[in-house]
């Protein structure tokens, strides 16, 4: 459609064109006159060569003159390769990306995996436990979490050195990758080359010596949560130890977790000399011995949970201070703590099996000749709890303690415990 600008371009050319034709016409009128006069007769000619090249000329300008009043801009997208081969049929649509399925490894594309793979490299950090423990308070809680992102569960294992049930775990997680980060907590000074394909390869993060029944365990735990929060993603977050086995599959351990709205941390009032008794009267008034509670070490929490324990600045001194043999900080820090600040954010109970039967200051572990199907199918179902309103017999997901020797049982036994996931 023609605009204004190009209706007066053409306007201006025409009036010229016609002011040249009339220019020409007294010669033609004078020619016709004196015909017979050669010299007339070339003027003649002249004077009609001369109207009709100006018409032609001007008529020609009218495009030049409308191309450099107003040019035509090309768009940039039209100077990029299209997407689709010149040996594609245009009539061909791309496909849609595939739903993320929650439980489906196939959704994680090479992007993904590579994410993961640099992560890896990631987690060694010169901050100091303050510094880090203020940074990890603020991070985003849950209501940030990304939309498009899939919430992962972070396992944190304490250990001293070595993992020895490796093998299993690599099992375990195998398949899963980007539904799961590691953190290892080990002694500064354990050195061990890890195969570059492990799933422990470069998850240690930055950590100190801890000696055990010592404040330097919940050092330790809360480190490896600011740690673990650093991560957006991680929505989960389950602390285990060297001598931990998992007792389900993958998948049913992630949704399991995934469709609590509650943590799993057991907080209980023992009378007793190791429940009351290892209570410090030099804590009073911040703790009064009615609020002192006893709980597993061996947690799992949820983001918001997390947040609270590494952001607290009130309770976590009184337990370095005051908490010595007899007292157990790792017992009592965090269930105390939950039971004053934040009791309905917990279930009130452990994931994590442990059998207390026997006497003394450790739990019982378990070896070759006790690792068989009928036990870890008791310690697999062998409670009843409650579970979202529901009783189930589904109230561990983990069991500890494992010697060394219990691996090549727990690994020929695989099937049973890992189910389909493996």
């Amino acid at each position: 459609m023609a605009t204004f600008a190009d209706i007066g371009v053409s306007a201006a050319i025409n009036i010229l064109s016609a002011f040249f034709f009339l220019l020409a016409m007294p010669f033609v009128c004078l020619l016709y006159r004196n015909i017979n006069n050669v010299y007339h007769l070339v003027f003649f000619i002249i004077g009609v060569s001369l109207g009709i090249v100006a018409t032609l000329y001007f008529n020609s300008l009218s495009f030049s003159l409308q191309a450099f009043l107003y040019p035509v801009i090309t768009p940039i997208t039209t100077l990029l390769p299209s997407p689709w081969s010149s040996s594609q049929s245009s009539s061909v649509t791309p496909q849609p990306s595939p739903p993320l399925k929650a439980f489906s490894p196939s959704s994680w594309n090479t992007k993904s995996n590579s994410i993961s793979t640099e992560l890896k490299t990631s987690l060694m950090h010169n901050m100091t436990d303050q510094e880090l423990f203020l940074r990890a308070s603020m991070v985003s809680g849950i209501q940030d979490f990304p939309k498009k992102a899939v919430p992962k569960v972070a396992f944190m294992f304490l250990a001293r050195d070595a993992l020895p049930l490796t093998p299993l775990w690599e099992k375990f997680f195998k398949g899963h990758d980007g539904f799961y980060s590691i953190y290892l907590h080990q002694h500064p000074s354990f050195n061990v080359t890890v195969p570059e394909d492990s799933v422990f390869y470069g998850r240690n993060i930055p950590s100190q010596p801890v000696f055990w029944g010592s404040p330097s365990m919940i050092d330790a735990e809360r480190r490896l949560l600011a740690n673990a929060l650093m991560d957006l993603s991680n929505r989960r977050f389950v602390l285990l130890s060297e001598s931990c086995i998992p007792l389900f599959g993958f998948r049913t351990i992630y949704a399991y977790l995934m469709n609590s709205s509650t943590s799993f941390l057991s907080s209980y009032d023992e009378p007793g000399r190791d429940g009351r008794g290892r209570y410090s009267p030099k804590m009073w008034p911040v703790i009064n011995i009615t609020d002192w509670r006893k709980g597993s070490q061996w947690f799992e929490v949820h983001r918001e949970l997390a947040i609270h324990i590494v952001s607290d600045t009130k309770y976590y001194p009184i337990f370095r201070h005051y908490c010595f043999l007899p007292c157990f900080s790792d017992e009592h820090y965090i269930p105390t703590f939950v039971h004053m600040m934040y009791p309905q954010l917990s279930s009130n109970r452990s994931l994590t099996w442990v059998d207390w039967s026997r006497p003394g200051s450790h739990p019982r572990t378990f070896g070759w000749n006790d690792t068989t199907d009928e036990f870890l199918n008791h310690v697999r179902f062998g409670s009843t709890c409650v579970y979202d309103g529901n009783t189930t017999n589904m109230c561990f997901l983990f069991a500890r303690k494992f010697h060394p020797s219990a691996l090549k049982p727990l690994l020929r036994l695989s099937p049973l415990l890992l189910g389909i996931d493996t």
